[in-house]
């Protein structure tokens, strides 16, 4: 009965989420919406959103841009039906997948896979030299997110556990303040805020070096399965465009740095720096075995899913992980790897 009355609450207060923005630029009463949740990490989902390509490829359809600061939000939203797309990070949508909020939505795309635009950084003048030197510190990071799954596995490589630290839930931009005030010590969390938190903090690890140790962390973009099955072919065009963006990253990086920093509000030159830190795979990898996979054969990433459940149950943030057959149901892979071609 908990467990109702926490999701209905959840669903209850999605639109009212602090930090969400709409934008309703040119939207038209007699066309169909599609709703996209998106975040300011830099990634080919902003390439999309600001050059207009679904608008392009979609004119027959309002596009809705809603923004986001954690994929706890974006769950918040899914559950609340108030989102046919979203990007989130994996953490997030194995939490989503799991007991118990079994959201209905699929994995459709491979956004990008965590680098060095996701640390772990202790403030300057906290003497913080290592991880195992927060024990009883104040670590800030966004509860459900890739960041805070990537902290946990930290710790527990470093044979600290959540109550040998006191972990604050702050969303980036709050990070951001309470580190200028000093209320916090360090703190894990991504890109653009984190190279503020640089500005006057040092890197403890970066979830590229996680992800070298086995624990690997992805922005992924969803689908809600009630859209999925309604629409298939604007699943695949969204699946194009955000092909092309990764294309665009590759062959044109000055391009996607402009478009990006547009929406975050950097310098292109900047943003250029912040792209170099994260990894962006090709179209063809996203549809490799070791990722999304193809029709009828879901790739690696379910077993990414499957074990971050399972970490998340094992540090009690879930009840129990979900088994592996409930990830790779929810890898979308009708099409592949033709129309990421195309």
């Amino acid at each position: 009965m908990k467990i109702k009355i926490l999701v209905a609450a959840l669903a209850v207060t999605a639109l009212s989420l602090a930090g969400c923005s709409v934008d309703q630029s040119g939207q038209q009463a007699d066309k169909p919406t599609i709703r996209i949740g998106y975040q300011t990490f830099p990634s080919g989902d902003l390439i999309v959103k600001n050059n207009k390509w679904l608008e392009e490829a979609l004119p027959d359809y309002n596009i809705k841009w809603i923004k986001f600061d954690s994929g706890a939000d974006v769950n918040t939203a899914f559950i609340a039906k108030e989102l046919d797309f979203g990007a989130l990070g994996s953490s997030p949508v194995a939490r989503g997948l799991s007991e118990p909020l079994n959201i209905p939505y699929k994995v459709a795309f491979v956004l990008d896979v965590a680098g060095d635009n996701e640390a772990l950084v202790a403030r300057d003048g906290t003497n913080i030299n290592s991880i195992a030197e927060l024990k009883g510190k104040r670590i800030a990071t966004p509860f459900a997110s890739t960041a805070h799954y990537s902290l946990l596995a930290a710790l527990a490589q470093n044979k600290l556990s959540p109550n040998d630290v006191q972990l604050v839930d702050l969303q980036p931009q709050a990070i951001l303040a309470a580190w200028e005030r000093g209320d916090i010590d360090a703190a894990y969390t991504w890109l653009p805020t984190l190279s503020e938190l640089r500005k006057s903090g040092k890197d403890l690890i970066t979830s590229r070096q996680l992800a070298n140790d086995g624990k690997p962390t992805l922005d992924l973009g969803a689908v809600a399965d009630e859209f999925a099955s309604a629409h298939p072919e604007v699943v695949d065009t969204w699946r194009q465009q955000e092909a092309r963006a990764l294309g665009t990253i590759k062959d044109d990086p000055d391009a996607a740095a402009k478009a990006i920093a547009a929406e975050i509000g950097l310098s292109p030159e900047e943003t250029a720096g912040q792209l170099k830190q994260g990894v962006y795979l090709t179209p063809e990898e996203v549809a490799s075995p070791e990722w999304l996979g193809t029709e009828g054969k879901p790739g690696n990433l379910a077993v990414n899913l499957q074990s971050a459940s399972q970490f998340l149950a094992d540090q009690k943030q879930i009840p129990a992980a979900a088994p592996l057959k409930t990830f790779e149901d929810a890898i979308y892979t009708k099409g592949l790897p033709g129309v990421l071609s195309q």
